[in-house]
């Protein structure tokens, strides 16, 4: 098969800039619909890529975006919610499973064929966040459309790059405060760089072998959270005290961060944290996954104020 055009949902997010540039220098034309196309400008530069504004959860118009592509990316997620119900809130099942549904359902109308969904790592219908069941239950619906649909599914662990939510806002942290208190350092991850899982994303859209198939993307390497804040603090220099708080408070602390306009955290995330995000025995990874180190690229962009980290940001801007 021979992709020309690609769908792409939820591009103009994290992840979704390092695919729309894989997939614009292979000349592929990339459509990212957005909701504030002002506030994308910079992926419109991007030699093929266009960026109409549109409501991608209105099925009529979803069904309108996929005529003519030749296979759909869906990154659509979210982390927080303003609502808490169990197994999880309308929010995560607005985003992470009716969403899934119609696209499944548009790429079905408009007769486009292949369909890449973004999962999470431990997603499942019973883990005990609303954050992983929600995730566990969109897997689900994208893997029962097989057959019908060409699909696969990308599990990543928690993700790193220049410009992510991750080790970027520990840096923050630690520069601006004389202590980091912190709940469930023992929490572990397994980190993957956000440039290996969209050339995962990008390679897997003509290989048929990934048909049907739901792969997990993880780093070289395990770390707990506590590790993970200890090395971004060598990284910036920090002196902030790093202090280690029980449970208890710790969901306290997620509490009160959850209540501001942009939290940084949320008791949602913490009960994500109950099932390490690492690859086991049972993995499932792509073939040939050779995933590069935390240590070679964090450096270069946490360290923003040397010559190195300031050229990568350049880099990344111009789509390089």
């Amino acid at each position: 098969m021979s992709i020309k055009k690609v769908l792409l949902l939820g591009g103009s997010g994290f992840v979704g800039t390092y695919i729309v540039n894989r997939l614009s220098q292979r000349g592929i034309q990339v459509t990212v619909p957005t909701r504030r196309r002002e506030r994308t400008k910079a992926l419109i530069m991007q030699p093929g890529v266009e960026m109409p504004e549109a409501d991608i959860h209105c099925q009529e118009t979803l069904t309108s975006l996929a005529q003519g592509q030749d296979a759909v990316i869906n990154l659509v997620g979210i982390l927080h919610s303003r609502d808490v119900k169990f197994p999880y809130s309308d929010d995560f099942a607005r985003a992470h499973v009716e969403l899934p549904k119609k696209i499944v359902a548009a790429c079905k109308a408009a007769g486009v064929r292949r369909l890449v969904h973004m999962s999470a790592l431990k997603a499942a219908p019973d883990a005990p966040s609303e954050y992983l069941a929600s995730k566990g239950d969109g897997e689900a619906i994208v893997l029962a459309a097989a057959g019908e649909l060409d699909v696969s599914v990308f599990r990543p662990s928690v993700i790193f790059g220049l410009g992510d939510s991750f080790l970027n806002m520990f840096a923050k942290v630690l520069k601006a405060a004389p202590i980091f208190p912190l709940g469930f350092g023992h929490a572990r991850f397994q980190p993957v760089w956000a440039a290996d899982v969209a050339d995962a994303f990008v390679h897997s859209l003509e290989d048929t072998s990934t048909f049907g198939q739901a792969y997990d993307l993880v780093g070289p390497k395990a770390y707990t959270l506590r590790e993970l804040v200890d090395y971004t603090a060598g990284l910036t220099g920090s002196r902030a005290r790093i202090i280690a708080l029980p449970e208890g408070l710790a969901y306290l602390q997620a509490g009160l961060m959850w209540l501001a306009p942009k939290p940084l955290m949320s008791p949602d995330n913490l009960r994500s944290m109950q099932v390490d995000s690492v690859c086991a025995g049972d993995c499932h990874l792509p073939a040939a996954w050779q995933p590069t180190a935390l240590e070679a690229i964090a450096p270069s962009y946490i360290a923003r104020n040397t010559p190195k980290g300031k050229l990568d940001s350049f880099r990344f801007r111009a789509g390089r």
